[in-house]
This record gives C-alpha cells, sequence and structure tokens, in this order.
C-alpha cells in the first residue's frame, strides 16, 4: 500500500503530456513507490486498487481537453473533461480516476496529465494531488 503526494505546485502546464511530480511519500507500506521517478512497481503479481486524484488551479476553458492518464504496464487508464463548456475559466478543479488493475510482478504504474491543443499554459497541479494503491488480490 501507498500514497503519495507532491511537496509542491507544478505550474502553467504546457500543451501535451506532464507527469505528475509525486516526490512525498504519506506511506509505503512495501517501499514500493520511487519519489525519484514518481513511479509505482508492484511487487507481485495481482490486481491492484489504482486512485488518483488531481486538484488543478486555473484551468483554461480553451484548452481542447484535460485528461489524467494513469499509465501502467499493462493498459492506461484514462478520466477526460472538456473545459470548453464553461462560461470562464474555474479557479478549482478536481479530475480523479479509480479502478482494479491487472499487473504482473515489476509492472509500473505513474500518472500524466495530458492538456489538449488550444488555451494557455496556465493550468496548475496542486500539492493536494493525491495517487494510491494498494493490493487487493
Amino acid at each position: 500500500a501507498f500514497l503519495a503526494k507532491p511537496s509542491s505546485q507544478q505550474n502553467n502546464l504546457a500543451n501535451g503530456s506532464t507527469t505528475v511530480v509525486l516526490d512525498n511519500e504519506v506511506f509505503d507500506q512495501g517501499a514500493d513507490f520511487n519519489v525519484s521517478n514518481y513511479t509505482f512497481t508492484a511487487p507481485v503479481t495481482g490486481k491492484y486498487f489504482l486512485s488518483a486524484l488531481v486538484y488543478f488551479n486555473n484551468v483554461d476553458t480553451a484548452a481542447n481537453y484535460l485528461q489524467i492518464n494513469l499509465q501502467t504496464s499493462n493498459r492506461p487508464h484514462y478520466a477526460i473533461i472538456d473545459p470548453g463548456g464553461l462560461s470562464s475559466d474555474p479557479v478549482y478543479w478536481t479530475l480523479g480516476y479509480a479502478g482494479i488493475s491487472e499487473m504482473d510482478a515489476g509492472d509500473t504504474a505513474y500518472v500524466q496529465i495530458q492538456v489538449g491543443s488550444g488555451g494557455a499554459a496556465q493550468t496548475d497541479i496542486t500539492a493536494s494531488t493525491e495517487f494510491s494503491g494498494y493490493l487487493v488480490c
């Protein structure tokens, strides 16, 4: 089981993919989360519950989309929004993904943010963001 958070805010995300800097372990029961590359490595083969909750500031409504990519060795997991329907740039926004992923021993998982084309590089990832997981079976 692990829970990792950023130690500081990531500011002004550009269009494209950005790996979320999760360099602060709240707990890491099996020492399987690496704070230098922000990656969880499965210690044994099994089904893992993984959760990513990303808190944003200053989301730009001109961006085509904002997406969480919880990347695992076997497949990515997504959550996506289109902020274009909002009347103004939201100061706060939360986007999350939670689910079970099949992982073999040595498989990895990490969190990326994808900002679609359009808009200014103004969206921030706050230090309230979390990535957690545990072995289910």
